[in-house]
Order: C-alpha cells, then sequence, then structure tokens
C-alpha cells in the first residue's frame, strides 16, 4: 500500500511532513515522492503545444508553470525520508531524470518508480535499472510492445526485481477507462508482479484490482482536497486512505487459498449439519434399519451419503439412542 504524496504538499514543507505522518497513520506500507525541477522536465514556453488541453483543472497552463508549483524541492526530501523511517514506513520516489537519482540515491532510497509517462525513457530506465535496486514500473498510455521494451532495457542493466503497475493516463480516470482485467494479462506477458496505480475517484477499483492479482496498490493522497493542490481533485483524504487500507487488506484476507471443504472457521457450523445418528436404542447384533437410524443434525456421525451401506447391517455393539453412527458400530 503506497501512498503518493505528488505534488498535494502544496508548497509548504509543514504539510508535506504532516502527510508523511498522516499516511503513516492509516496504515500504509510507504510514501512515495516525485523527484524532478521544472527545469529537468521541461522548458518555459508559451508555445501551444506547452499548454495543457482540455476542461481539467490544469487546463490552460503551461507545463513550465505546473511543475514548477508541483515539484518537490532538492532540500525537503532528507526530512520527508528521515519523517518515513521515524513514523515507520518506507520512503520512495519516482525520479524523471539522472539528476534527481543521483539525489535520491544520496539518502539511500530502497527502490525507484518509473512514472507511466517516462516509460519510453531508455536512458533513464538504463541508469535506475543499474542501481540493481526494486523498480516499480507504471505502464500508463504505453503499449505491450513498449512495456516489454522497457523491461528488456531494465533487465539487460541488472534489474531484478520489477513490479509493473496498470495504469490509465488521466487526472482523475473514469470508471470506463479502468480496464482491470488486463492485470491477469499483464502478469502473464511481462512475467513480473503487478498492481495498480490508481488515478480512478473512491477506493472502488483498488479493491477490485487485488481480485485480479495486484500486489501493490499505489494512490493519491492528500491531507484536504478542500484546501486545493496540483493533484488534490483525485486524490484521497486521510479517512478515506485508512478505510482504501482496510478494505484492501480485508480483500486480501478474503482471496486466501484455493480450498474445499471446511475450514477452522466452519468449526461450530457443524452442528447445522446433517449426519447418521441412532434414533432409538440400538442392541448388539441388531440391524441397522430406517426406523433405529436416520438423518439428522448435527453432524457428527458418518455423511448421509452412507445410509444406504449403513442400513442392513447389523451393530457390533450397544448404541445408545443419540449416538453417532460409525464404522466401528456396524459390522463390515
Amino acid at each position: 500500500m503506497v501512498a503518493e504524496l505528488s505534488a498535494n504538499h502544496n508548497g509548504n514543507l509543514e504539510r508535506a511532513l504532516a502527510s508523511v505522518r498522516a499516511a503513516a497513520d492509516s496504515g500504509v506500507d510507504a510514501v512515495k515522492l516525485q523527484t524532478f525541477r521544472p527545469d529537468t522536465i521541461t522548458i518555459r514556453s508559451d508555445r501551444p503545444e506547452f499548454i495543457v488541453p482540455g476542461q481539467g483543472p490544469w487546463a490552460g497552463r503551461t507545463l513550465y508553470d505546473l511543475y514548477e508549483e508541483a515539484h518537490l524541492p532538492w532540500e525537503w526530501h532528507a526530512p520527508l525520508f528521515q519523517e518515513a523511517s521515524r513514523c515507520g514506513i518506507i520512503a520512495f520516489s519516482t525520479p524523471f531524470d539522472h539528476s534527481a537519482v543521483d539525489l535520491l540515491e544520496s539518502l539511500d532510497a530502497p527502490g525507484y518508480k518509473i512514472a507511466s509517462l517516462e516509460l519510453i525513457d531508455d536512458d533513464l530506465i538504463r541508469h535506475v535499472a543499474s542501481l540493481k535496486k526494486p523498480m516499480i514500473i507504471s505502464t500508463g498510455m504505453a503499449t505491450l510492445e513498449e512495456i516489454l521494451h522497457a523491461l528488456t532495457i531494465a533487465r539487460a542493466a541488472g534489474a531484478q526485481d520489477i513490479v509493473v503497475l496498470k495504469c490509465t493516463s488521466s487526472y482523475p480516470a473514469p470508471d470506463d477507462s479502468m480496464h482491470l482485467v488486463t492485470l491477469p494479462a499483464l502478469e502473464a506477458a511481462t512475467g513480473c508482479l503487478v498492481g495498480l496505480s490508481d488515478h480512478s475517484m473512491g477506493t472502488v477499483a483498488s479493491v477490485v484490482a487485488v481480485t485480479l492479482g495486484a500486489c501493490v496498490i499505489e494512490k493519491h493522497f492528500t491531507l484536504s482536497r478542500a484546501e486545493g493542490g496540483v493533484d488534490s481533485h483525485f486524490s484521497l483524504e486521510p479517512e478515506e486512505l485508512v478505510q482504501l487500507v482496510d478494505q484492501v487488506r480485508r480483500t486480501r484476507q478474503m482471496l486466501g487459498e484455493v480450498r474445499f471443504g471446511p475450514g477452522a472457521a466452519d468449526g461450530e457450523t457443524v452442528v447445522f449439519r446433517r449426519s447418521l445418528y441412532a434414533v432409538a436404542d440400538i442392541a448388539p447384533g441388531e440391524v441397522l434399519t430406517r426406523e433405529n437410524v436416520r438423518s439428522i443434525r448435527p453432524g457428527h456421525g458418518l455423511s448421509p451419503m452412507y445410509l444406504e451401506l449403513v442400513l442392513g447391517r447389523r451393530a457390533t455393539r450397544t448404541i445408545a439412542h443419540g449416538t453417532p453412527i460409525d464404522w466401528v458400530h456396524i459390522t463390515t
């Protein structure tokens, strides 16, 4: 369970630190940051292609302006990593260039995520993979060919522990854009563990993803949507994150393993199951009949499926009324 802080720090270190604490209190395993500077991810330009299109909350802004507001200052990383450690959770990040990787390495980052939209950046993937640390690779807009190519680059550079995340690169992602049934196919095609980077509203998609094999769930998180922020409109608040963690963990527990027959939780229910019982006193040598043996509740005797085998045989000993019938009671 990964809480994605992203740009929801709102330019305030104390808010970012409080977010780490709130994420830890929710029960997540990790908090994830994003490490870039506006100059390393784009250039300052107001040409049309550098302006965010559409009708969403980012529409009309230049890429540079958006990333300037969203970026996490370099000097904040160390205190955020330290706060996560103090809270007993993992901190890691998504680097967007070599300088970001260098910063994160100086903090002994335990692993790295490649963002969906960076999956086509062979140079970045190769550099991260060469560190031989666990990698999470999000897929977003990538075709299967692009995903397999990225994995080939990562493995050739030394990466071994890789989780691939299904992701819809829409913020928020409409329900009908999630296509979660892709998860088993993604696992089969890549040979990797899979998960979900969930940009949908609410918690349903993450729970469904777990039923389809997801072992990592990443969800954007904010202290308060009402206080705004670049990614706040599709992020969970603390109470919702607590619910998500609980729902996902319960779902995983409920999935369990392939099993038939009674389990540990069924022990008391045997009182409501039928079995064969003596419904009259039966003397040694007496024939078992439908008058002295019946299928009744509880279920401590032989299964009713053996009734025809039991009838007509003789008792090997006295069988008192109310005794569950067992093979030792009858002749073979």
